[in-house]
């Protein structure tokens, strides 16, 4: 299904928020004094039932603010999900765009339908809603749904269901979220969160938590690079209380539990061998701080929620676990020991992929499905693909290859290209109808491709010592801007401007939003992001 992110003028509401606002913009005052992230999302709350009636919504409708971007001339981004009497509505989220003075200029929506609803009595009652739920699942077990994961082997209920509205394809209707939960042929734990309509239990919905990227590495990956311990006695520990106390556990093959911390007298951990399994934990707690500090130096970003607080990382998760994923639920990164239990999954570009899923979540909270599920995996390439540059090692050049480490299908190529990401016989270089029901990480080419060309242009050519060739839909010639200002439209643009059900069009929309107000409308930015996504056929 195709979704647009609604963007609308609210001119008839700007002087009602004008007051509104106006006493939070003025306590945010100049740097060094600007208010933190948890001052500016209570400010945001404190405004949100005014912002509500501004925006004409429902009596039955209320503003929970979620995020808040604030750029240096004072403009604020206020970025709400919705509840209607009580219950959180699934496409309800909308970012709400002030100017410094309070009054407020536009406002984009994931779904621009208005909330009526008839009846807050269900049809189905919890637990039947649930069984449901469940049996949909279960009704997968041992059938490769998803090419890019497993089969399910075991399915059980987790919690019971609960009463939502679903608004997310324009006609608001009870439902019920349930979260199903079992595990895949390939050790990877799943979990499942399921809608169905109240009314008939039809699925609506179903995203699976557990995103998963396949990748490869050993100790040797890293090299030789420095980490930020934390003594403990006479004992060192893989804990970094300069970067939100993020640390590395190791799992020692079981798939459960957070594992014990990695801890030595010597303060050196690894020797490069898999065979030793502080190796692996010397790769995901530097990928780790790769992450945290590309976001942190890159964006101003303080952590993948923006709190400051540091991910758990976790090695040595299974046996011959082929995979690695990230998980909102407990904060972490996983990362199997690959084939025989000899090629842990800890490449840098995998971190970065993964731990960026982290921050699609706390932000734009792109559906992972259709053409947003596209975005959001672009998302954790275009991003993964950054750490991996801005880490810059010798013993991993960086490139614009996806899981080029990993041989994951024993043919020595990459997962995916993002110059020509056709190249792996899947996925899309261009946009059409169909894309949005592709798999999530075929998808996603379209958004790559489009990241590649606005950063490093067209044609043929050598970038760090690869080779790449990249072909445009309507034949164009274009120069790129270069990977930093690349970077930055995109980031602000998925902080900003998208929504959960964001999709191509409306990426578009966002991406030049981000551009014009980063190096304004006309620039040469502004123009290249037009003309690049004309290349890959978003018009």
């Amino acid at each position: 299904m195709k979704r647009k992110l609604a963007a609308v003028a609210v001119l008839s509401a700007t002087a009602l928020l004008t007051g509104v606002v106006q006493a939070g913009a003025a306590q945010a005052g100049p740097a060094p004094h600007a208010p933190q992230h948890v001052d500016l999302i209570a400010q945001a709350n404190g405004q949100a039932g005014k912002v509500a009636h501004a925006l004409a919504l429902g009596g039955q409708e209320q503003l929970v603010a979620k995020d808040v971007v604030v750029d240096a001339d004072g403009t604020r981004h206020l970025r709400y999900e919705r509840t209607y009497a009580g219950l959180p509505v699934l496409g309800g989220d909308l970012v709400v765009h002030q100017k410094a003075d309070g009054s407020t200029t536009a406002v984009d929506k994931a779904v621009g339908a208005k909330l009526a609803l008839p009846s807050l009595s269900p049809q189905i009652p919890a637990d039947q809603a649930a069984a449901q739920a469940t049996g949909a699942v279960r009704s997968t077990v041992g059938i490769t749904v998803d090419e890019d994961e497993a089969p399910l082997t075991e399915v059980h209920q987790t919690g019971k269901a609960e009463l939502v509205v679903w608004a997310n394809d324009g006609s608001p209707r009870l439902a019920y979220r349930t979260t199903v939960e079992g595990l895949r042929a390939d050790g990877t734990p799943s979990s499942q969160l399921l809608v169905t309509d109240a009314a008939s239990g039809q699925v609506l919905s179903t995203h699976e938590q557990v995103q998963t990227a396949s990748g490869s590495g050993k100790g040797v990956f890293v090299g030789s690079v420095p980490l930020t311990t934390t003594q403990s006695g006479s004992s060192y520990q893989l804990k970094d209380a300069t970067r939100g106390g993020q640390a590395t556990y190791n799992l020692k093959n079981k798939t459960s539990g957070s594992g014990t911390l990695f801890a030595n007298t010597t303060n050196s951990f690894g020797n490069g061998l898999v065979s030793n399994p502080e190796s692996a934990a010397v790769d995901a707690q530097y990928g780790a701080a790769a992450t945290w500090d590309f976001y942190k130096k890159t964006f101003g970003r303080s952590g993948i929620r923006n709190d400051g607080v540091g991910a758990v990382s976790r090695v040595h998760y299974g046996t011959n676990y082929v995979n690695a994923f990230w998980s909102d639920t407990c904060f972490c990164m996983t990362y199997g020991d690959g084939a025989s239990n000899t090629h842990p999954l800890t490449a840098i570009d995998v971190a970065g992929h993964e731990m960026t899923h982290g921050v699609t979540s706390a932000t734009a909270g792109l559906d992972y499905s259709g053409e947003s599920g596209g975005l959001n995996e672009a998302t954790s390439d275009i991003f993964g693909t950054m750490v991996e540059w801005y880490a810059n090692l010798p013993s991993n050049p960086p490139n614009y290859l996806i899981g080029e480490k990993i041989n994951l299908r024993g043919d020595g190529k990459p997962l995916r290209y993002m110059d020509q990401p056709s190249k792996d016989g899947r996925s899309a270089d261009y946009w059409d109808a169909n894309v949005g029901n592709l798999d999530v990480h075929y998808s996603s080419g379209v958004a790559n491709h489009f990241f590649y060309l606005l950063a490093e242009g067209s044609g043929a050519k050598t970038v760090n010592g690869f080779s790449y060739n990249s072909p445009t839909f309507d034949g164009s010639s274009l120069a790129g801007i270069g990977r930093d200002k690349a970077a930055q439209i995109w980031y602000r643009a998925l902080t900003v401007y998208f929504t959960s059900t964001t999709d191509y069009s409306a990426a578009r929309a966002g991406t030049l939003s981000a551009a014009a107000d980063l190096y304004g409308s006309g620039s040469t930015e502004y123009n290249a992001v037009a003309a690049t996504w004309s290349a890959v056929n978003v018009n």
